[in-house]
């Protein structure tokens, strides 16, 4: 995940969008997850940046060795 661009959105979407409009025949199931992935792009950098802290917060790190700053191990 890098910065926040507008412009890379709008490409997503319009991409998303082609795969679904050039795929009559897709599988209802893939059809419907991209249709959720293309509902659910962020539209402005708050709701972005907001996503991207939460995915990163989730992550621990496998090296135990690893200096970690905020909490105990």
């Amino acid at each position: 995940m890098g910065p926040y661009s507008e412009a890379k959105q709008y490409q997503r979407a319009e991409a998303i969008q082609r795969l679904l409009e050039n795929n009559p025949d897709l599988d209802p199931l893939y059809k419907a997850m991209w249709q959720k992935h293309l509902n659910n792009l962020a539209l402005n950098e708050t709701t972005y940046n907001y996503r991207v802290k939460h995915v990163y917060s989730l992550l621990s790190p496998k090296n135990k060795g690893w200096i970690t700053y905020g909490g105990v191990e």
